[in-house]
Parts: structure tokens; C-alpha cells; sequence
């Protein structure tokens, strides 16, 4: 259910900002409110209260948002208040936030490697990704895993590139249990 509540309001947030132009301007104010309400859990707890009257959570957002962050996402908020949708809001920012990346070509990859990479192979990993995919931008995020012992692994969605070591001896392990004495 959660899930299907991010995609729809997601969606719609997404079709809101293409329309009104500032999908990436949008992406990144979600992203400071995100920062903004993890730095204040208390805002958090009281918006997602259920003593507290409908009326008065949209006022608290009317008085807190209103000026401080754009007026398509003032109303956004206040929508997902109506709604009763408060406690879904991090999924929907992210669903949001997935359809702005994708429809921008902004990708995201995450690299794991046995040692530290030096800037320049971390330049040729990013500029392979930009040759081999549909993405004009990259964000990438390097992680050191000494247990690979050497290689890397490579996330980009749903799609993985394993050419560590450790995976490779894995894979002669297997083969080498399954060749049978005769």
C-alpha cells in the first residue's frame, strides 16, 4: 500500500513540476525539506499525530512553509495533509525524485572496490558509465570492500556488473564441486 501511495503522489508531483517547468528546481527543494523536517523530529511527530485536527496541521504547514519553500510545494504538502498521506511523505520524495533523475538522464551508480581508487581511475569508471549508458550525468558513490580482493562491483538500478575477484573464485569453487570423479 505504502508503495502504491509514493507512485501516485509521486507521479503526480512529477507531472505537476514538468508542467510548471522546475522539476529539478522542485528535486532539490525536497531534498533540503527532507533535511530540514530530519533535523526537527518534533515538526515530524506533531504532523503525524492523529489528536491533532486536520485544520490545525494545515496551518502549522500554511505558517511554517508558506515563503520559505516554493508555493508548488506548500500546496503539495498541504494535498498530502488533506489527504492523511504525512507519514508516506519520505517514499513519495523519493519516487519523485527517481522520475526527475530518469527523465533528466541523471544516473546514479554505486562502486565497490578492494582499495582505494585515485581519482583518475575513479574518472575513467565515470566516464565508462557515461559511454556504455543512456546517462548524460553521473552521481557516483564509491565504497572500499577489502573482502572483494580485488575488481569491483558495479550498481546501477536493477543492474549489477561483478568482476571482483572474490566473485571469480566463487564461481571456480562451483565449478570444481560440480566436475564428477569417474
Amino acid at each position: 500500500m505504502a508503495k502504491l501511495v509514493s507512485k501516485v503522489y509521486g507521479e503526480a508531483l512529477f507531472e505537476a513540476a514538468v508542467d510548471h517547468g522546475n522539476a529539478i528546481q522542485l528535486m532539490n527543494e525536497t531534498a533540503q525539506l527532507e533535511k530540514i523536517l530530519e533535523d526537527n523530529p518534533d515538526f515530524d511527530k506533531l504532523m503525524k499525530h492523529p489528536g491533532i485536527p486536520k485544520q490545525e496541521k494545515l496551518s502549522m504547514v500554511e505558517q511554517v512553509f508558506r515563503g520559505r519553500v516554493s508555493d508548488d510545494l506548500t500546496e503539495f504538502l498541504k494535498i498530502v495533509v488533506t489527504k492523511e498521506r504525512y507519514g508516506s511523505l519520505k517514499a513519495i520524495f523519493a519516487y519523485f525524485t527517481e522520475l526527475v533523475r530518469e527523465s533528466e538522464k541523471m544516473g546514479t551508480a554505486y562502486v565497490d572496490t578492494a582499495v582505494e581508487l585515485t581519482e583518475a581511475q575513479k574518472q575513467a569508471v565515470k566516464n565508462k558509465l557515461l559511454a556504455t549508458t543512456s546517462y548524460q550525468t553521473f552521481d557516483v558513490y564509491y565504497h572500499v570492500d577489502p573482502t572483494l580482493i580485488g575488481g569491483m562491483v558495479i550498481r546501477v538500478g536493477d543492474r549489477v556488473v561483478d568482476s571482483s575477484i572474490r566473485t571469480k573464485l566463487e564461481d571456480m569453487k562451483k565449478q570444481l564441486l560440480n566436475i564428477q570423479l569417474g
